[in-house]
């Protein structure tokens, strides 16, 4: 390869017009600023309503409980499913409560929580009280 083949690397000329400036909301762009003021809201701002009315504790979705015998040697076990949005950690200590309700063992598999027993009213009590609409499904 000769002198003249080579390319440049030190990133050649500057861009004639930066396609991210209309991105910036209005009081960033061309500023050099990375925040914008405390006072003023964004465009996505005006428009979503704020985190803690979106997220309404007292209406998290509904929530099936379920008798199940099958597969379990014949013991009955009552099974809460269909949670939306609610994390691990938070159907454990759901779970936890339930066990110390209903004086029964219990445990979380595969996003559901499975009480010992046919404990199906101090569960839905138990859920309803914590902003789910439980409902009773199966037999």
């Amino acid at each position: 390869m000769s002198a003249g083949n080579k390319i440049p690397t030190d990133g050649g000329a500057p861009l004639g017009q930066n396609p991210f400036t209309q991105l910036a909301p209005a009081s960033c762009a061309n500023t050099g600023n990375r925040e914008p003021d405390a006072g003023k809201k964004t465009a996505a701002e005006s428009i979503r309503p704020p985190i803690s009315e979106i997220r309404n504790p007292k209406n998290r979705g509904r929530v099936d409980i379920t008798r199940q015998t099958a597969g379990r040697g014949g013991k009955t076990v009552t099974v809460v499913s269909g949670f939306v949005g609610i994390s691990q950690p938070e159907k454990e200590q759901l779970a936890k409560k339930m066990q110390k309700a209903c004086g029964a063992g219990g445990t979380v598999k595969d996003g559901c929580i499975e009480i010992q027993g046919d404990k199906r009213e101090p569960v839905a009590k138990i859920l309803a009280a914590a902003g789910f609409r439980p409902v009773f499904a199966g037999g």
